[in-house]
Formats: structure tokens, sequence, C-alpha cells
């Protein structure tokens, strides 16, 4: 259990623990971790037969990582010591534990969320959004992203290298699991109005942005890479449909300007295509996400010389259209020339050069990021 200042329900919340172990015949321990109590949590843990950590750097996720790596169990149940969370009803967790489970999450929208237990905002809006947003991205089975009562092996989750130090660290146990393939399960549990009598830890909007600012940079390929293609796609094809000449759609016409937009379209989905390619194996390097046999595919045949190769192609080419447009100005003298003339020609050749230039110096960041280490 993670404790800050919870001498008003640490009590209660052991010996309910406790209780249940006993009852289940199972054997374990009841361990807190204190996050730098300033009320006597601490010797109320020790006088009701709990072992305490005393963990110096704040926050829930630090807490936890060290309880987690304090704990002596094969298995390990961690719940919040506001008495929120039924303590006594640890046997589905421990048969999940035991039919194979690596990671057993509690569900209380399907064990039942007592009145005042959860605020409107979280209930309807934070954690069905954070969820949905989570099982999208990572493809995970859990319905409950942020439930606080969870079970799982000690030695599987240790493996997984949790990181974070905040309330994110919710966010990071699951999708790490899903990520990794863990074997996950699901659970009933119910959630009661904490006992406090304080306001919680908890910051809505702070930490619901610290949720979803996780899910989204542990997900290069829908934060970076959709995007960048989508951008990419669109902006191409209204680049080639304007090459010829002016387009009209009723009674809009799409001229040169529309082509500069564009432009700055396919720039700009190059780009995001970029930071995918180089979010993805930094994060994989550096044990952020686990190994991707599809990169490591792509990454055998696109080479620094063929990522230079293309890129010189593509660069040549948008040296010869300015090349060509160069000509067309010196055919007119080099006076002033019809913007259209004019631009039909330079903002192919500009994105081109662009898109050259930005090649050259990516392919050799990305065999840079691909070194391998020991």
């Amino acid at each position: 259990m993670p404790c800050l200042d919870e001498a008003a329900t640490l009590a209660v919340c052991i010996g309910k623990a406790r209780a249940a172990l006993a009852a289940l015949g199972v054997e374990g321990e009841v361990l807190v971790a204190d996050n730098g109590s300033t009320d006597d949590s601490p010797g109320i843990a020790r006088a009701h037969g709990a072992r305490v950590v005393h963990v110096a750097q704040r926050g829930y996720g630090a807490a936890l990582s060290a309880g987690i790596d304090a704990a002596r169990g094969r298995w390990i149940v961690m719940a919040d010591a506001d008495d929120s969370y039924d303590l006594g009803g640890l046997a589905p967790f421990v048969r999940a534990l035991q039919d194979g489970a690596d990671l057993v999450m509690g569900n209380r929208f399907r064990g039942g969320i007592v009145p005042g237990a959860m605020p409107a905002l979280h209930r309807y809006l934070g954690n069905p959004v954070l969820t949905g947003i989570g099982r999208a991205l990572f493809r995970s089975p859990c319905r409950d992203f942020h439930c606080g009562m969870r079970g799982f092996s000690r030695d599987a989750v240790r493996a997984l290298g949790l990181r974070t130090t905040g309330m994110e660290f919710a966010s990071e146990m699951v999708v790490k699991a899903t990520l990794h393939g863990l074997r996950i399960a699901e659970v009933p549990t119910t959630l009661a109005p904490d006992g406090r009598g304080r306001p919680p830890h908890l910051r809505s909007w702070r930490d619901g942005w610290r949720h979803l600012r996780f899910l989204l940079l542990y997900s290069p390929r829908y934060l970076f890479l959709v995007p960048g293609l989508v951008l990419a796609v669109v902006g191409a094809l209204v680049m080639a449909a304007l090459l010829a000449g002016p387009r009209r759609v009723g009674t809009v016409t799409f001229d040169v300007h529309t082509l500069l937009f564009a432009s700055v379209a396919v720039v700009t989905g190059a780009q995001l295509g970029l930071f995918a390619a180089f979010a993805k194996l930094f994060a994989m390097h550096a044990g952020l996400l686990p190994p991707d046999p599809r990169v490591a595919r792509v990454a055998r045949h696109a080479t620094l010389e063929r990522g230079l190769a293309a890129s010189g192609a593509v660069l040549a080419l948008g040296l010869a259209l300015a090349l060509a447009a160069v000509h067309t100005w010196q055919a007119a003298g080099f006076g002033p020339l019809a913007i259209g003339t004019a631009m039909r020609l330079s903002v192919p050749a500009g994105t081109l050069i662009v898109l050259g230039v930005q090649g050259v110096f990516a392919s050799f960041l990305l065999s840079l990021l691909s070194i391998p280490r020991r």
C-alpha cells in the first residue's frame, strides 16, 4: 500500500488485508510504502503488523516501485491505503494469479461504485475517455485502466522496467504489460468513499493530462505516423491535381496558393513520419518499448547508404525542377513572370529539395539510433 498521511484509515486497511490472507490460507505480508508521511502512519503500520518501507522520492509511482522492489512474495496485490478498495475481497485476485495471470486488474465499473466514491468528472469523462484511448492505441483488454487495486506477478512486472514516478504509473503498468504480451485478467472490485476526511492527493486535470501524455508518448504510431501519413498523402494528391493548372470545384477555384499549402502538408507529414521512426527506435533501444520485429525487418533493408541514395535522388529531382524554373525565368529575360507559371514549378521544386535534404540528415540520425548497444 502506498501511503502518505493515512493515519485515519491505515489500521483498518491493514486489518482487512491480513484477515483476507488468513481466510484464504495464503502466506503473505502487508507492506506499506511510506512516501514521507508527517503523521504517525509508519508507527500505526508497524503496530498493526505491517512492514514499512520508507520512500524518499515523492510520487505515487515512486512509492509503488519501491514497494514492489522490497516485496518478498511471488505475487503482489496493490491498493490505496484510504479504505476505498475492498481489501477483504482478495479472493478473485488470488485465484486469477493462481490460474496463471501475470496481471489481474480490478474493474470498479463491473464491481460497483458506491455513491460519492468517485467524482462524476472521473466516472463519466476521465476514466472512460482515458481507458478508451488506451484500449484503442494499445489493444489492451483492460476496461478500467486506472483502478488502484490490482494483483500481479512480482517478477513479471519488475521485468517491465516501469519508470514513471507519478499517477501515470497506473497507465504505464497496463500499457507495458500489454505490449510485452503478459497474460492479463480482469475481476470485478468495488469502490467506496475513502475514509480520510480530507481532499485526495489526486488532481483531476493535472493527473489526467499526465495519463494522456503518457499514452501518446508511448504510441509513436498514432502520435506521429498516422497524422503524418494523412497530411503527406492528402498534400501529395492536391499537389498532383494542381500541377497541370487551376482546378474549379463549384464556384471555388484552387490554384497556386492551394498548391503552396499542399506543399506545407507534404513536408509536415514527412517530418512527422521521421519523428515516428526516431521515437520508435529510441524507445526500443532505451527499453521504453519492447522490440518490434517489423521495425527490425525494415531496419535490415533501410540502410544508411540506401537512405542517402533515395534522398539524393529526391534532392536531384528538386534541383532539376528548380533549374527548369530558372530556365523559364531566363526565357522571360529575367523579368516578371505570371505567378501561376512561376509557382507551378517553384513550389514542387522547393518541396522536393526540402524532402531530399531532410532525408539525407534523417538517414544519418536513424543510422545513429540503430547502432547496437550492450
